[in-house]
C-alpha cells in the first residue's frame, strides 16, 4: 500500500515540473515574437529607401543623357550666318535617277573612218606635203614619191593610149574588128595598172602632158577629211609596198575603249548612253560594241563606245573615266553627295531643317550611287534637307561639342 502511494506522489511530481517548463516556453515564444517581426520591418523599410535613392539617380543620369543628345543633335543659325555659308535647302522627293557603272578608258582613232596611207609598190619618199597634226581636206596632196614600176606603167600606158587614139581615128573601115579590141584592152590594161598603183584619174590624164623626166613622180593623197595622227618618214626613206607612212583618222567621231572587269555584268544594250570624264569636263558616248572575250594581257573585256568630237578637245590615246549610266527601276529619294557627313562613329548623316534657321543631324543609310547624286535611306519624302552647307553646320555643331568628324 505505501509502495502504491510513493509511485503515485512520483508521477504527480514529474506532471507538474513538465506542465511549469511548457509554461516557461510559451511564455519567451510571446516576449521574442514582437522583437523579430519590428527588426524585419526595419530592414524592409532601409531596403526600400535604398532602391528608390538608386531609381532617382538613374533617373537624373538618363535625364542629363537625353538633354545632352538634345542638344547635341541641334542647332540653331542666324540667317546672316546662313546667306555667308552659302547653305540651300531643299524639299527631297522621290525620282527616276540614273546609276552609274565606273571603268577606265582610252580615247582611240574610229578605224571606221580612219586611213592608212601606203604605196602600192617599192617607192622613195621626193617631198611632204602635210605633217603630223594636221587637219587635211579629201584629195589634199600628202607625200610626193618615186618609184621605177611607176615610171615603167606611166610610159607604157602613154604607148597605149596614144594607140587607142590613132585606131578611134582609123576606125572599123580601115582596121579590123580583132585589131581594134586588141588595141583597146591594151589600153584598158595600162589604164587599170596605174589605178592599182594608187594614181588618181586626174593623174592618169595629165601623163600625156609631163615631161619625160617627171615619169616614175607621183602623188598620195588623202581620201578623206581627217587629221595626220601618224607620219613616221624622212624624205629620201625608201618605203615597201604596203607599208604605213602616214595615217588620216576623222577626230569628230572617236572611239572610246573601255576596260570591264570580266565579272561586272552590265547587260549593255547597242546605243546604250554613257558619259566621259576627262579631267572633271564630261562628254557623252554611246555603247557601239560589246566584246564577248577576255584581252590575255590586261584580263578585262573590252566595251567600245562611240564619242562626238566636234570641239576636239578628245585625242587619240588619251585616258579617260567612263561612266555607263543605268535609269533606277524605280522612284528614289537621293542627294548630292556633298549633303551627307560621317560621324565618329562612321555613320552617314545629313542635316533637316525643322523649323526655319534650325538644323537637326538625321542618322540615314547610304543606297546606290547615282553620280553626283547618292541614294538615301531614312528620309520621309517632302523632308526639308540641306543640300550644300552640311560641313559648315557639322563645324558649327562641333564648336557646341558635336564632333561629326571626331576631330
Amino acid at each position: 500500500m505505501n509502495s502504491i502511494y510513493r509511485t503515485i506522489g512520483v508521477a504527480s511530481v514529474v506532471i507538474i515540473a513538465v506542465f511549469a517548463t511548457s509554461k516557461t516556453l510559451a511564455s519567451e515564444s510571446q516576449n521574442s515574437s514582437p522583437q523579430h517581426e519590428q527588426s524585419h520591418k526595419h530592414n524592409k523599410l532601409k531596403n526600400e529607401a535604398y532602391y528608390k535613392r538608386v531609381d532617382n539617380e538613374e533617373s537624373k543620369t538618363t535625364g542629363l543623357v537625353e538633354k545632352e543628345e538634345q542638344h547635341e543633335e541641334r542647332i540653331s543659325l542666324s540667317a546672316e550666318k546662313i546667306k555667308l555659308a552659302g547653305i540651300k535647302v531643299e524639299s527631297v522627293l522621290p525620282s527616276i535617277h540614273i546609276n552609274m557603272v565606273y571603268a577606265p578608258g582610252e580615247v582611240k582613232a574610229n578605224g571606221y573612218k580612219s586611213y592608212i596611207v601606203s604605196p602600192r609598190t617599192d617607192s622613195v619618199v621626193i617631198n611632204r606635203h602635210a605633217s603630223l597634226g594636221d587637219q587635211v581636206k579629201q584629195g589634199q596632196k600628202l607625200v610626193t614619191l618615186f618609184s621605177e614600176i611607176m615610171a615603167q606603167n606611166q610610159a607604157d600606158f602613154l604607148i597605149a593610149s596614144s594607140n587607142w587614139e590613132r585606131a578611134k581615128k582609123l576606125g572599123s573601115d580601115n582596121l579590123s574588128e580583132r585589131m581594134l579590141v586588141e588595141v583597146e584592152n591594151i589600153y584598158k590594161g595600162a589604164y587599170g595598172k596605174l589605178v592599182a598603183l594608187g594614181l588618181t584619174k586626174q593623174a592618169i590624164e595629165k601623163i600625156s602632158q609631163q615631161d619625160s623626166s617627171t615619169f616614175g613622180k607621183y602623188d598620195l593623197i588623202a581620201e578623206r577629211d581627217g587629221v595626220v595622227l601618224q607620219d613616221d618618214f624622212v624624205q629620201g626613206q625608201h618605203i615597201k609596198a604596203g607599208e604605213a607612212i602616214m595615217l588620216l583618222a576623222d577626230e569628230n567621231d572617236l572611239w572610246i575603249e573601255a576596260n570591264v572587269a570580266p565579272y561586272k555584268e552590265l547587260n549593255l544594250a547597242l546605243g546604250s548612253s554613257a558619259l566621259i570624264d576627262l579631267n572633271g569636263t564630261k562628254y557623252p558616248a554611246n555603247v557601239i560594241q560589246e566584246a564577248h572575250t577576255i584581252n590575255p594581257v590586261t584580263r578585262t573585256r573590252t566595251v567600245r563606245l562611240s564619242a562626238s568630237n566636234t570641239e576636239h578637245k578628245l585625242h587619240s590615246g588619251m585616258f579617260v573615266k567612263v561612266y555607263f549610266q543605268f535609269d533606277s527601276n524605280s522612284e528614289v529619294i537621293a542627294v548630292p553627295e556633298e549633303a551627307l557627313i560621317k560621324n565618329s562613329d562612321s555613320d552617314w548623316k545629313l542635316f533637316v531643317e525643322e523649323h526655319p534657321n534650325e538644323f537637326r543631324a538625321v542618322e540615314v543609310t547610304r543606297g546606290r550611287s547615282f553620280g553626283e547624286y547618292r541614294e538615301v535611306l531614312g528620309i520621309e519624302p517632302g523632308t526639308n534637307v540641306v543640300t550644300r552647307g552640311a560641313f559648315f553646320i557639322a563645324s558649327e555643331m562641333a564648336k557646341g561639342g558635336f564632333d561629326p568628324h571626331n576631330h
